[in-house]
C-alpha cells in the first residue's frame, strides 16, 4: 500500500452517515478560488457542501471529511455521463471528492500534481478504487450541465493516469464488463489482480485500451478474440457468477 501523504486535518460540519456503500470513484473538482477560501467555506454552518480533501497549489493537502462518511460535493445529478452511476442513489455515498486550488483552464503547479497524486495513489491502495477512467472522474461526469467546466480543461488526466498505472502505455492487465451489472465482481477481480483496470462496454464496443492490455479478463459477455483473453461468462447470471467465483478461487 502507498504511504498516506501529509494531510492536515481541517474539518467540516457537512457530511452524512453511511448508508452501507463502498466507495468505488474518486471525483475531482476544481475549487475556482483559493484552499484558504475553501478552508473557510466548508466549515461556514450556512453552506452545506463540502468535500473530503483539498489540494493547495503549493502541494498542501487539507482534509475535511472523514473517510467513513459521505461529504457533500457530487450530490447533483444533471445529464450524467458515467455508466456506474447507482440509479437513485446521491453519488455521494459511493464517491470520494478532491477539490484542487484554482479555476478552469489553469496549468496545474507540479507541487500541486505531485501532492494529488500521491493522494490518488494512497486512496487506490486504501479504499481498494480501480484506475480506471471510469473510476477517477471529473465532476462534470454527474453534472454536465451545471459543472461543465470542472475539474477544467488544465486539469492533466493523461498523465495522471498514467502514473497511477505505473507509468506504463499498455496495462498489464484489464477488466471488461458487458454491464454495469457486474461491476461489483469486476472489483473482486481487478483486486484479485492488484487493483487493475475495470472497463466498461459502451455502445456494443470494447474501449481500445482495454483491447491493447496484455491479459483481458472478461465478465458477463462473449469472447472479444482478444490474444490474451480469460472468459469469465455463462449462459444467465448465475452461470458468470459461478465462473467469477471459480477464478477467485
Amino acid at each position: 500500500m502507498d504511504t498516506k501523504p501529509n494531510i492536515s486535518w481541517k474539518g467540516s460540519p457537512h457530511f452524512s452517515t453511511t448508508k452501507g456503500y463502498k466507495f468505488i470513484a474518486i471525483v475531482d473538482h476544481i475549487m475556482a478560488g483559493t484552499l484558504a477560501g475553501t478552508d473557510s467555506w466548508f466549515a461556514n454552518p450556512a453552506s452545506k457542501v463540502s468535500s473530503h480533501f483539498g489540494v493547495g497549489k503549493n502541494g498542501k493537502i487539507h482534509q475535511y471529511v472523514d473517510l467513513k462518511n459521505p461529504a457533500w460535493a457530487n450530490g447533483g445529478v444533471n445529464k450524467p455521463a458515467w455508466p456506474l452511476l447507482i440509479s437513485g442513489v446521491n453519488p455521494n455515498y459511493y464517491t470520494i471528492s478532491i477539490e484542487h486550488e484554482g479555476y478552469s483552464g489553469d496549468v496545474m503547479p507540479e507541487a500541486q500534481y505531485q501532492a494529488t497524486l500521491a493522494l490518488h495513489r494512497w486512496l487506490v491502495g486504501t479504499l481498494g478504487i480501480p484506475v480506471t477512467r471510469d473510476n477517477i472522474i471529473g465532476h462534470y461526469r454527474i453534472d454536465s450541465v451545471n459543472k461543465a467546466n470542472c475539474p477544467g480543461t488544465g486539469f492533466p488526466w493523461d498523465r495522471l493516469l498514467k502514473d497511477l498505472q505505473g507509468g506504463n502505455d499498455v496495462l498489464k492487465v484489464a477488466v471488461l464488463l458487458f454491464t454495469k451489472d457486474d461491476f461489483w465482481a469486476g472489483v473482486d477481480v481487478a483486486s484479485k489482480n492488484g487493483n487493475c483496470a475495470i472497463f466498461v462496454r459502451s455502445a456494443g464496443s470494447v474501449p481500445a485500451e482495454a483491447m491493447s492490455a496484455k491479459q483481458l479478463i472478461v465478465i458477463g459477455g462473449p469472447t472479444t478474440k482478444h490474444p490474451n483473453e480469460v472468459l469469465l461468462s455463462g449462459n444467465d447470471k448465475y452461470q458468470t457468477a459461478a465462473a467469477v467465483a471459480k477464478y477467485l478461487g
